[in-house]
């Protein structure tokens, strides 16, 4: 007897409906890993547009539960790759854990995000709708838990595109929503022109102005935003960032606090020697990196470092306000010649389980930091008097919050600093995707971003993010070079929080607006 006589009708359909369901899935992943592939180093930006017009073909004509889990699959076909550069930090003491567990935990946001979306699909203008939706989750994994991962959103990957300028009307939140619109009508209109549903003529009709119409108003928004001023407002400073460099242990830099500083000091004496022979002219102010030197705050060696550069330094520190270290502040402290330490930054958002350890039962299986002292959280804007420049400041992951930077330029910021310590993460993607998010926010905020990494990249980038001048990584180095000050406030720095909030809350009224046309439909059914 033929095999195919003992198939049931039930088995036949479930195995017929496996293809479908298993290429749905697969096309999910698909999209994830065409997001990522839009951000730094590479600058292929439409492949995010690309992605998410094919995760609209995968949520299409899918119920809650099953866009749900497509959004599981887009998320971890984004995050896997995205978050790799955490398994070049801890696998080798750890394994694969944090990194997958950490993709794991974010693609479960993407898939609340996907799995609203059959919710607005019934909307006019469904693509926009279900794009402010996807939007509404990167408003979620900013803030919880434990003050959010924002790493991962879509802005971020828009660096080198033309989205890039709406930065500077609605910050991050506007262009990852303009990014995901785009592809979602880009779907959504490919899907109509081909009859993918099956619909008769008459209803392809109206599909088709159903999916052009929101994707004409996304290409109208691109147009009517001008490209983001350069030109200085308040003169032109020149600034020396200074790149010690750090050795490629990983884990090992825990310990490795004494080669920070020598490397950080050897590098500021080459700087000054630079400046005495006039092969570099003599900058105004010097950027050090994040972490560059554990120090009490009084420090005879730093003394003369900066004395012997004639220039004020902020300098990036540990900074240890006792001997137990139960008070230390990871810092930037302005340090003047002749004049010693001034004022401070303290990092404000910690990094958890690394500079905070909440859970530290739990944290033990997935941190070496769990045996260390929290580091004291600073409690008040990010901007600091130096040189005669009303400085902006964010370290290191603080560039990926909104409201850091946002405070320092509303606060008087004429230019951005962002000190980081990157070495930790080896010479994968790590650097290149923040380096990313420090042009986003130069153009949301309308100034120049001066990055000073302790391995690489450093780099200063102009108001309208392209990248003046970059360092190799993993080479001891320094560059000088001008930078204009502006002080002209941006809508996203006026209003750039409010219209975060705002689109979160249209998000949930699409939400209860798809909710409540299902329910009518089902009554008139």
């Amino acid at each position: 007897m033929p095999s195919d006589v003992l198939v049931t009708p039930r088995s036949a359909r479930i195995r017929a409906a496996a293809g479908p369901v298993a290429l749905r899935v697969a096309a999910a992943a698909a999209a994830g890993v065409l997001v990522h592939l839009a951000y730094p180093p590479r600058t292929v930006w439409w492949t995010a547009v690309l992605g998410f017009a094919l995760l609209w073909w995968a949520l299409r004509s899918r119920r809650v539960r099953a866009a749900a889990g497509l959004g599981l699959a887009y998320g971890l076909g984004f995050g896997l790759p995205h978050l790799w550069w955490i398994q070049n930090f801890l696998g080798r003491e750890f394994g694969p854990f944090p990194w997958a567990g950490l993709a794991l935990v974010m693609a479960v946001y993407t898939a609340v995000g996907c799995g609203l979306v059959p919710l607005v699909r019934r909307l006019p203008g469904a693509p926009l709708w279900a794009a402010l939706v996807f939007v509404g989750q990167e408003w979620v994994q900013s803030r919880f838990p434990l003050n959010g991962f924002p790493w991962d959103r879509v802005a971020f990957g828009q660096v080198d595109g033309p989205f890039l300028p709406l930065a500077a009307i609605g910050g991050a939140p506007l262009v990852s929503l303009v990014t995901v619109a785009a592809g979602f009508c880009l779907g959504s209109l490919l899907l109509a022109l081909a009859g993918a549903r099956g619909l008769p003529r008459g209803e392809l009709r109206r599909a088709v102005p159903g999916a052009v119409v929101p994707l004409a108003l996304v290409v109208l928004a691109v147009l009517v935003v001008p490209a983001p001023p350069t030109q200085p407002q308040n003169g032109t400073r020149t600034v020396g960032v200074v790149q010690p460099n750090a050795p490629d242990i990983g884990l090992q830099l825990l310990g490795a606090g004494r080669v920070l500083r020598a490397n950080s000091l050897a590098e500021t004496a080459a700087l000054a020697e630079r400046i005495r022979t006039g092969q570099v002219p003599r900058p105004d102010l010097v950027v050090w990196p994040e972490s560059a030197t554990p120090t009490y705050g009084v420090d005879p060696t730093i003394d003369a470092a900066v004395d012997a550069l004639g220039v004020p330094v902020l300098v990036g520190a540990y900074l240890y306000n006792s001997d137990s270290g139960d008070d230390t502040e990871n810092a930037v402290v302005t340090w003047n010649p002749g004049a010693g330490p001034g004022e401070r930054y303290a990092k404000q958002e910690l990094v958890p389980f690394a500079e905070r350890i909440p859970l530290r039962p739990i944290a033990s299986l997935v941190t070496p930091y769990v045996g260390l002292s929290d580091l004291r959280a600073g409690d008040r804007p990010g901007v600091l008097d130096v040189a005669g420049i009303r400085t902006a400041v964010g370290i290191c992951y603080e560039v990926a919050y909104d409201r850091v930077l946002r405070e320092g330029v509303a606060d008087g910021g004429q230019v951005l600093v962002v000190p980081t310590n990157n070495a930790w993460y080896g010479p994968g993607e790590m650097t290149y995707q923040q380096l990313g998010m420090a042009r986003l926010r130069a153009v949301e905020h309308g100034r120049a971003a001066v990055v000073a990494a302790l391995s690489g990249v450093s780099a200063v980038v102009r108001p309208d993010g392209t990248v003046a001048a970059s360092t190799d990584m993993y080479t001891a180095t320094s560059m000088v070079e001008p930078v204009p000050l502006r002080t002209d406030l941006t809508v996203a720095t006026r209003w750039g929080g409010w219209i975060e909030h705002g689109l979160a809350g249209a998000a949930v009224l699409a939400v209860v607006a798809g909710v409540l046309v299902l329910r009518r439909e089902r009554r008139r059914s």
